[in-house]
């Protein structure tokens, strides 16, 4: 059973969500929907500072540096309806698949830290 997340899980975990980050930072670019506005810009900006925070978490970790990346996962799930361009399948989808992949990742760091077994059985 895992009681805590040690500094190279924490490390792996941050590493994922910087490359999640950067993911989405670049989707606009490889995936060819930069005329898209509010798909490039929301990419652009929530991918940056994911990949930001996350760096940052490398260096010196911080439980709320954690949540930021979960809320902002969170954000880039719901950011193609809530912004309206869900109707582009690019964008739509690389912003639910670095969300997912972010928060789930956050929440994962979130929950090791703070001591909690996935299980109890």
């Amino acid at each position: 059973m895992v009681k805590s997340l040690s500094s190279s899980n924490r490390t792996a975990f941050d590493v994922v969500n910087i490359v999640a980050g950067l993911g989405l930072l670049l989707s606009p670019w490889y995936f060819g929907f930069t005329s898209e506005a509010y798909a490039a810009w929301n990419a652009w900006i929530v991918g940056a500072a994911v990949a930001v925070i996350a760096a940052a978490a490398v260096f010196a970790f911080h439980e709320a540096e954690e949540w930021i990346n979960l809320v902002a996962g969170l954000w880039a799930v719901i950011a193609p309806w809530a912004l309206g361009f869900s109707a582009v399948t690019a964008a739509m989808w690389a912003h639910v698949i670095a969300g997912i992949v972010v928060a789930v990742v956050a929440g994962g760091s979130i929950w090791l830290v703070r001591n909690r077994p996935f299980s109890t059985a």
